[in-house]
């Protein structure tokens, strides 16, 4: 409940009631923030942009707020552009904690003395964020490691803060007129699968083991190791990297390195791991990105974090190399036919309409030179207007189209003249050809063998089934029925609850006012 309050408190500061205008029914909600938002009025809070006033409400929430809204950024399929750009500029940067100590937690963590694994550990962090802190050490056989642990009692914080956000998304559902479109809930979800894995420091490490043995051998990417026999649940302990942060151009410079290539060679990073191993770093921003300048002419990327990972199905896989190779050929009616074919869009949209929408938004784009057109940006426009179509959204795609966007961001920062789609076509065109060839196709139908060796015996089985479908439908339609009537107990429930809050937060609001005139 004082979370509550503090969320309330703060959205009457900056009035974000006026974010987006509110139903006739949400009197309450009004009132509420009038008188909440008594105390600052004529408050330099209320000359700023509304993007200004809901960025600068999530810093003053705090660290969680902060990493939300930056989430909340790269959802461009459906937010304002300049709400994005706003949102985009919040840095998750949070003083480090020193109560307990990092050799207490490594102690905990081990259940022995850090002596017995360490040689040193600094007890001043090298780096800290609102979900954790990283801490330099040494091995006993010399190593160079850092220690990622997470913050005391974050986990319970973070739970806690996804409660009242769900509460405020069931809210804005209610109470805002295009508050469905804006599918708040949907949202939410995102952001609590996201946070939620940047707490499972073990996942973290399992990726990191992954994308490191995707590149083992390759000249473009060096991923850190991972030291397991150190590493447990909470506490995850990685080799030490050196290298030249990717936004300190200056340095680069300085050290002669072929920028041209190196923003090239993130682009082919990144397709390589959508395309050829379908597991993608999906926090690939500057904070986590370095560059090894041994040889500057062929420079070497080094990522870290690997706590945000992307994966795509082989069919989902399939279905975006061909859009975007529809989309290079300007090819409106394929793009069209892809999204129905995947799912992605209803098996019902009708395809000449959804080809029109698509040319009206994709041709004025091709207009410009292809150099100066951003692909990240055109692929947030499909996504955006396939949502008009009711796009199923696909988490997956949410996240590529983020990486995409810092990827091209980053590459056009180290050389502004760089070309994705002449970088990108060769590379789709490739892979296309490759799975054309018969060796490939001959290697598929192996795959598929024992699959359909191992569903041959249960054939009968389901001839039978599908023979006696017709009979369950009436059960299901039945039962159906129930869990709908089900539902609408539950709604009831919701709403009740939703009331008892309100009135709290009203006698709250009351209260403040009363102090305030009071003074």
């Amino acid at each position: 409940m004082p979370r509550l309050l503090k969320i309330i408190s703060v959205a009457a500061k900056y009035r974000l009631h006026q974010l987006s205008p509110l139903t006739a029914r949400s009197w309450l909600i009004r009132l509420i923030m009038g008188i909440v938002g008594l105390p600052w009025a004529g408050h330099a809070a209320r000359r700023l942009s509304p993007e200004q006033s809901l960025r600068t409400a999530l810093e003053e929430l705090g660290p969680i707020y902060i990493k939300f809204g930056q989430l909340l950024s790269t959802r461009r399929d459906f937010l304002p552009h300049a709400l994005a750009d706003e949102l985009q500029s919040l840095q998750d940067r949070v003083p480090g904690f020193t109560s307990p100590t990092i050799t207490s937690i490594v102690e905990a963590a081990l259940e022995s003395p850090w002596q017995s694994h360490f040689r040193s550990i600094n007890n001043t962090a090298l780096a800290s964020a609102s979900i954790a802190q990283v801490h330099e050490a040494t091995l006993l056989n010399g190593d160079q490691v850092v220690i990622k642990v997470l913050r005391p009692g974050i986990n319970e914080t973070i739970r806690q803060d996804i409660v009242v956000l769900k509460w405020l998304a069931r809210l804005i559902e209610r109470h805002v007129p295009d508050g469905r479109r804006l599918r708040p809930r949907e949202v939410i979800a995102d952001y609590e699968h996201v946070i939620l894995g940047e707490l499972n420091l073990m996942a973290e490490g399992a990726n990191t083991t992954l994308l490191r043995r995707n590149f083992e051998h390759s000249p473009l990417l060096y991923v850190p190791q991972v030291y397991w026999d150190v590493s447990r649940d909470g506490m995850l302990v990685t080799e030490r990297i050196n290298g030249i942060p990717v936004s300190d151009i200056t340095q680069l410079q300085a050290r002669q390195v072929n920028l041209k290539k190196l923003a090239e060679t993130g682009v082919e990073i990144f397709f390589t791991q959508v395309f050829e191993h379908s597991f993608f770093h999906a926090d690939m921003h500057p904070g986590n990105i370095f560059v090894d300048p041994t040889d500057p002419q062929n420079p070497k990327y080094i990522a870290i974090d690997c706590a945000i990972i992307g994966s795509l199905s082989r069919e989902d896989q399939q279905y975006l190399a061909r859009n975007l190779l529809a989309i290079f050929k300007r090819d409106y009616r394929k793009v069209a036919e892809l999204h129905v074919e995947s799912g992605w869009v209803p098996k019902t949209t009708k395809v000449v309409e959804f080809e029109a929408a698509m040319r009206t938004v994709c041709e004025p784009i091709f207009e410009k030179p292809l150099k100066d057109i951003s692909f990240g940006f055109l692929l947030v426009q499909l996504f955006r207007t396939a949502g008009r179509f009711n796009m199923e959204v696909q988490p997956s795609l949410v996240l590529l189209q983020k990486t995409l966007l810092n990827v091209e961001g980053l590459g056009r920062q180290l050389y502004p003249e760089l070309d994705l789609w002449q970088t990108a076509l060769p590379f789709l065109e490739s892979w296309n050809r490759r799975r054309m060839k018969p060796s490939f196709l001959w290697r598929e139908l192996k795959n598929h063998v024992p699959d359909w060796v191992e569903q041959f015996p249960q054939l009968p089985q389901l001839v039978l089934n599908s023979l006696n479908q017709h009979e369950k439908v009436a059960a299901l339609n039945e039962t159906l029925q129930i869990v709908i009537a089900q539902q609408r107990q539950i709604e009831k429930r919701r709403r009740r609850q939703t009331r008892h809050l309100l009135t709290v937060a009203f006698v709250a609001a009351l209260v403040i006012g009363f102090l305030y005139f009071t003074q």
